[in-house]
């Protein structure tokens, strides 16, 4: 065994014996970067009549660590690791907040001082299954939780704790925030490896988005525009399929009336009652095409912001916005504000619903209609050409299967029976000439009245499935019924991804 003034004065390490017997290795490692202090790999060998050729051994791996750039290079402990890691890296205000909250709440408590160079995979793995478990990270044991500490008179807010599991894509959240601090230690050469690569990706959950129903959206669409400003917002909202804080920063001079083009550039961002203008989620611009009756309602909502602005003796800004809450339009809103108005909407209809959800409803309709995943990509705004839309709105391929079934039973053979569905079969199945009493031909009879009388002249549209579903109080699959009956006897022409028109 080399001594331990041999050792030093070869500069390749030193082992030292205990009072207790056992032999401490100590190696130099260079120069700690955080502290600045000469910084030592340290391993203890207990005593017995192998320590010394064990120690050996040890010193020899600690070595070759050190030569091969394999050891850690600092103490420094996770939390000082996410101080620096915070100071040099970019975000966004509103992701900055998110990190900061995810790591003060969940990670700092139990991680935070532990030696980075001492972190490994099976730690994080354990450390992500507590929070699987119980975002409070207990011992699984029941017990109160009391509103104060200390001798006090329990009431309605003590209460018994309930284990609540951190949801899945919040662990994985946290997951990437200690990846990516780890991969910039093993970049600084505080540490060799990064334990956050060998540690098992934490489970993503699967997309479960739930728009509206055909008839939940007819419903919203007549609540909203009992206020003509709030209706436009949420039907563009519809239409567009885009993000709240986008639909704040919209502009009228992006809009294009004649082409019917809408141009999407920024996004409006919102930390507390701070609101600013920045680039969109992805960092894209896009340019999308609203229909025809999109645009008339936008030309008519600008010819009303006008008047508004002129009745109290102003004009619209140059870069006013579509939606504000001042006359001149120089103000956006606050996506907060829109998105608990749009809640409460809901309420008052009897269902909980966010803003969200609208962005599923655009995505949904323009799968079911037949539209390609890049385009739908394109105007969702979703990075990857496509790959994000497919893994979120792929969950929505049961119900375009049940649209596609009603749209094949539509397309059928007309049945030479009516079958009523309320009673049993054989007792239902006759050779009636009565199909003019079923809802679907008492819409076509309706709308061939109107093109008889002139009501509905050739090359105007006719009334959306939508709005027929909610005048004859039918499905949306009944309206379409009704249109491909008068479709089939040449009153009416039909194009995809277009409205109905009068031949």
């Amino acid at each position: 065994m080399a001594s331990t003034s041999a050792a030093r004065k070869r500069g390749r390490g030193e082992i030292e014996t205990l009072p207790s017997g056992s032999l401490r290795v100590r190696v130099y490692a260079g120069v700690d970067p955080v502290s600045k202090k000469k910084h030592y790999l340290v391993e203890t060998v207990p005593s017995g009549p192998t320590a010394a050729r064990d120690a050996e051994k040890v010193r020899t791996r600690l070595l070759a660590q050190v030569d091969e750039r394999r050891n850690p290079r600092t103490k420094a402990t996770l939390n000082q690791l996410l101080d620096r890691f915070l100071e040099v890296v970019e975000l966004e205000p509103t992701t900055r907040r998110g990190y900061v909250g995810k790591l003060d709440r969940h990670v700092r408590p139990v991680l935070g001082t532990v030696q980075v160079g001492r972190l490994d995979a099976e730690t994080l793995e354990f450390f992500y299954a507590v929070l699987r478990r119980c975002r409070d990270r207990c011992d699984g044991r029941a017990r109160d939780r009391h509103r104060v500490k200390g001798r006090h008179e329990c009431d309605d807010r003590c209460r018994t704790h309930v284990c609540r599991p951190l949801a899945p894509a919040t662990v994985r959240y946290i997951h990437a925030i200690l990846s990516a601090a780890l991969t910039r230690a093993v970049r600084w050469r505080w540490i060799a490896v990064n334990p956050a690569a060998q540690a098992a990706k934490p489970t993503a959950p699967k997309p479960d988005p739930q728009p509206p129903s055909t008839e939940q959206a007819a419903r919203i669409v007549v609540e909203a525009w009992k206020d003509p400003d709030w209706g436009m917002l949420v039907w563009l909202a519809m239409v567009s399929g885009a993000r709240r804080g986008e639909l704040c920063a919209m502009r009228w001079d992006r809009l294009d009336f004649v082409t019917g083009v809408l141009e999407i550039r920024t996004s409006i961002a919102q930390d507390g009652p701070t609101t600013w203008e920045k680039d969109t989620k992805t960092h894209q611009q896009r340019r999308i095409a609203l229909d025809d009756q999109t645009v008339a309602l936008l030309r008519a909502y600008y010819l009303r912001c006008v008047d508004r602005a002129t009745a109290v003796g102003l004009k619209l800004v140059p870069d006013a916005r579509i939606f504000s809450a001042v006359p001149d339009g120089s103000e956006w809103l606050k996506p907060g504000t829109v998105g608990q108005r749009y809640e409460r909407m809901c309420v008052r209809l009897g269902w909980d619903m966010h803003l969200h959800q609208l962005r599923h409803y655009s995505a949904t309709e323009l799968i079911v209609a037949g539209a390609d995943v890049r385009t739908v990509a394109g105007r969702l705004g979703h990075g990857g050409g496509g790959t994000t839309t497919l893994k979120v709105y792929s969950a929505w391929r049961s119900e375009a299967d049940q649209r596609a079934a009603a749209s094949l039973g539509v397309r059928m053979p007309e049945l030479p029976v009516h079958v009523d569905a309320t009673a049993p079969f054989a007792a239902t199945v006759s050779h009636s000439d009565e199909e003019d009493a079923s809802p679907y031909q008492r819409i076509a009879t309706d709308l061939r009245g109107a093109i008889a009388c002139g009501a509905l002249r050739s090359g105007d549209p006719l009334p959306t499935l939508v709005a027929l579903a909610e005048r004859y109080g039918v499905a949306g699959s009944t309206a379409q019924r009704a249109i491909t009956l008068l479709r089939a006897e040449e009153l009416i022409d039909v194009s995809r991804g277009q409205r109905a028109v009068v031949r």
